[in-house]
């Protein structure tokens, strides 16, 4: 069930918060940037992961904090892996696939709840109202409460329904 909430992600009660970004990323910026800031092992674990691997735009990775708190990392936005390549916007087929990915890992980890923000509208580029209906379409039927900040509001928690 999915339930549209204003606050700070930071702050959910959800046992896994998903974001986006490109396979480049170097989380300096939106929810990624905070991110790091909560998490500083995320993003050098991020860094590390993509120089291995060299991850395509559409992919997923995800990290776990302790305390149980899994980030899914949707690589929504394009970016190449040269060195000083900058991330680049996010596509309807990267957030498509993604989520797609998303909801195989939730469903595979046994995920109880899910925080996302407004996927792929901030760095990402790309309008609301384009994205809502791609997250209802892929996410909609699961089992599980799945809460989208669609409005940031920080140091703010939002009502999380059970």
């Amino acid at each position: 069930m999915i339930y549209e909430v204003s606050g700070d992600i930071l702050l959910s009660g959800a046992q896994a918060i998903a974001h986006g970004v490109a396979p480049n990323d170097h989380f300096d910026s939106g929810l990624a940037l905070s991110l790091r800031e909560k998490w500083p092992a995320l993003a050098k674990d991020f860094r590390h992961y993509a120089h291995q691997v060299h991850p395509k735009s559409g992919e997923l990775w995800m990290w776990g904090a302790v305390g149980g708190v899994r980030i899914f990392n949707l690589m929504t936005q394009e970016g190449e892996h040269a060195h000083g390549a900058k991330p680049g916007k996010a596509t309807f087929s990267n957030v498509n696939h993604a989520l797609r990915r998303l909801r195989h890992e939730l469903e595979k980890e046994k995920i109880s709840s899910l925080a996302l923000p407004a996927l792929a509208t901030g760095v990402g580029g790309i309008s609301w109202k384009d994205v809502k209906p791609l997250i209802q379409e892929n996410l909609g039927d699961l089992n599980i409460p799945i809460y989208v900040y669609s409005t940031y509001q920080k140091n703010v928690k939002a009502t999380e329904k059970n």
